[in-house]
């Protein structure tokens, strides 16, 4: 199945309907399947295998992304936030790539001999050639799209996803043209992400206008929001802490918006809590998912949001720190270091498995195991009532004294404390313990806690052992684009600063 399938389907419906574009002027179904077949034709006659994108999200990508389908070559969206070089390296290890990138990237690839053209010059050559006659004819196994990991641990990997795995993550989770034509999603994802890929097929195949907005700020999205009429947006963490800091405990006046999505990273509880009394009619779902999964593989809807936001029990109420449950597609089973059945409720490292899952890298090939499960490297368990929560990457795990120390249930505990906003807490090389345990610290605006009081603060909710060995302050993490902190180098700012 060819990707395109998913844009020929919605054009049946509804060829006439407003796809890409703000309420003034969208362009339709029809036009988008039309600039596709062109620009399929535009990457043919340049003799492309892999069409690489560098830029911010907008309307070109979409007609990028079906461009790519009807060639039958993979699109590589990059992160335009790499260095030079490392970019250069990226397309380097592609087959036969054309770049096209917005105008300030162009000169990166200067002096090479990889083939480049503008966003605007992609775009102004689909009225001077005349349209591919059909898709191209790939195999469900072809690779439709290849995105780098973040690396936030190590060396980017390049994903590779069939239309097959995409197709099938669509078809799982949108019903076909399930869209109001007056529905419009606001997409604000980086387009190397899976995220900013995986809103281009379900909102096509649900038959929404794509709105885009190319510079993120609090102000800038609420107004979005309302003027064009947004009825789902999904965010990062980041962006949903700087929304509801801007709303400073005003309502968020957006009657339209029905559903508020978020993932890409661990989401603050107490940021939650205020995001849900700022959207009180507002679904919230929180999608999890991975680069390897084509995108979510569970959700916690907007139902169990709002029953764990009003419930008492505190077993419902943490269940809005969980990712949900699996979506039906999906298999999940959690085992322990040895590959064994990890004991219920017990944490365990989660394995996934389903028609969505790829698991293949480019270079190294597939890592599922002789059963088709894919290893995650997350650390989880499943409560009673089959929600997933997740406790981290296996890679974080604190070592301190011979014990397994999961970050997350440390974290969990400071964030709790009504001065702090955020903290991310790793492990730092120590003599006696092998690791000690290191909270960074963002402190809540206008307070000063002190390293005391969050230590006596944090040893009051977890095992003595598990308490913060020490506390610092902080005015940031090095994060990722969708808010992830990338550990490894905070692990080395807090080591140049305590050997400073």
């Amino acid at each position: 199945m060819n990707l395109t399938t998913i844009l020929d389907m919605a054009l049946a419906a509804h060829p006439d309907r407003a796809a890409v574009g703000p309420l003034r002027y969208s362009t339709t179904y029809l036009e988008l399947n039309d600039h596709a077949a062109r620009g399929g034709r535009v990457l043919t006659d340049l003799g492309a295998r892999t069409v690489v994108f560098i830029g911010i999200n907008g309307p070109a990508l979409p007609t990028l992304a079906f461009s790519s389908a009807w060639a039958g070559i993979p699109l590589a969206p990059l992160n335009y936030r790499l260095s030079d070089d490392q970019l250069v390296a990226l397309v380097q290890r592609l087959d036969r790539p054309v770049v096209v990138a917005d105008d300030s990237y162009l000169p990166v690839f200067a002096g090479t001999d990889i083939t480049t053209l503008s966003t605007g010059d992609f775009t102004s050559r689909l009225a001077a050639v005349e349209p591919l006659s059909a898709p191209a004819e790939v195999e469900e196994d072809a690779v439709a799209v290849i995105l780098f990991t973040s690396g936030t641990t190590s060396a980017p990997k390049g994903v590779l996803l069939t239309h097959s795995n995409l197709a099938s993550y669509v078809l799982q989770t949108v019903d076909l043209s399930s869209a109001d034509e007056t529905d419009a999603a606001l997409i604000s994802t980086p387009p190397y992400h899976i995220a900013g890929m995986g809103t281009i097929l379900t909102n096509v195949y649900a038959g929404r206008r794509m709105v885009h907005l190319d510079d993120f700020s609090p102000r800038a999205w609420l107004e979005q929001v309302r003027t064009e009429r947004i009825s789902s947006a999904m965010v990062v963490p980041t962006m949903l802490t700087r929304i509801v800091d801007h709303l400073d405990g005003e309502p968020a006046r957006t009657p339209e918006l029905r559903s508020l999505a978020y993932g890409g990273a661990r989401m603050p509880l107490p940021v939650l809590e205020r995001a849900l009394l700022a959207f009180p009619d507002t679904g919230f779902v929180n999608a999890y998912g991975l680069t390897e999964t084509s995108s979510t593989i569970s959700l916690l809807g907007p139902d169990d949001h709002r029953a764990a936001l009003a419930s008492d029990d505190p077993d419902l109420h943490a269940r809005l720190t969980s990712v949900g449950r699996p979506v039906p597609s999906i298999e999940v089973a959690l085992r322990n270091e040895d590959g064994t059945p990890a004991a219920p409720g017990h944490t365990g490292l989660l394995w996934v498995r389903g028609a969505q899952v790829s698991g293949q890298y480019l270079e190294q090939g597939s890592v599922l195991d002789s059963d088709g499960w894919f290893p995650t490297n997350d650390r989880a368990r499943l409560d009673s009532g089959g929600y997933l929560f997740i406790e981290g990457r296996a890679d974080d795990t604190i070592i301190r004294g011979g014990e397994n120390i999961a970050p997350a249930e440390v974290e969990d505990a400071v964030l709790t404390h009504p001065h702090v906003a955020d903290v991310a807490v790793v492990g730092l090389p120590d003599d006696e313990w092998g690791e000690r345990i290191v909270a960074a610290v963002i402190p809540a605006t206008g307070s000063a806690p002190t390293s005391d009081d969050i230590r006596s603060w944090t040893r009051d909710r977890v095992r003595g052992s598990r308490t913060p060995d020490d506390v610092v302050f902080v005015d940031d993490f090095p994060r990722t684009p969708t808010g992830k902190v990338i550990r490894r180098h905070l692990i080395a700012d807090l080591t140049t600063t305590s050997l400073g």
